[in-house]
């Protein structure tokens, strides 16, 4: 009689077990899109390899020595090869007085990508700027400041339309290029915005209606 209830005994708490079990993998089905990581990586990606520059004579640009590879949370890869010239001239230098150099502390490894993927324009540049965030992110920027650059960046960046050759040439110093004149970033605009962001917490989605609404 004692071994008939033992038996049930373990046979509930083994119903328990399954059910805490399913209960769990449910949980964990419905993390977002944006948690979902590839094998290896963290909620933010992961970067492979540190950029090693030297200054070129200009004393503008510096020349990477060696190859800087981040793959983001949904598995893209994005590459800085060796020998890329990169200046930060992908970050509109009037912001640089608004979130620092983009070359400074943390933002470098982003901002390395993040040049080197507006000189190719082999992707929209919203991609780009999504992988500047995620870039940030991963190495320890704070999502206050992560996500105040990319409004600042999304609203007021050098943009291009994609595909390249559907987007119209414009005239910048005598010379056409594809990417279109840069508008001013009043810093009242950004500090609001940076105010907003530090209150609301707001997903990408929403800074990205505010960034276009107040560029109609």
């Amino acid at each position: 009689m004692r071994n008939g209830k033992n038996i049930h005994i373990f046979a509930v708490l083994g119903f328990v077990a399954v059910l805490a079990a399913c209960a769990s993998g449910n949980r964990g089905g419905e993390l977002s899109a944006a948690a979902q990581t590839v094998p290896g990586a963290t909620k933010w990606g992961h970067f492979d390899g540190e950029p090693v520059t030297k200054w070129n004579p200009d004393g503008r640009t510096m020349t990477l020595l060696t190859e800087l590879r981040y793959t983001d949370p949904k598995g893209e890869v994005w590459v800085a090869p060796i020998g890329s010239q990169v200046d930060g001239a992908s970050i509109p230098r009037y912001l640089w007085s608004v979130m620092g150099g983009p070359f400074e502390g943390k933002y470098r490894n982003a901002s390395v990508l993040h040049d080197v993927a507006y000189g190719q324009r082999n992707r929209p540049w919203q991609d780009c700027d999504r992988m500047f965030y995620y870039a940030m992110r991963c190495s320890g920027v704070s999502a206050v400041e992560a996500k105040t650059m990319y409004y600042a960046l999304y609203r007021f960046g050098n943009h291009w339309k994609f595909p390249i050759k559907r987007g119209k040439p414009v005239k910048v110093d005598g010379t056409m290029v594809a990417r279109a004149i840069p508008r001013a970033a009043p810093a009242n605009q950004i500090n609001e915005a940076r105010d907003w962001i530090r209150s609301a917490d707001p997903p990408l989605e929403q800074i990205e209606q505010r960034a276009e609404a107040e560029s109609q």
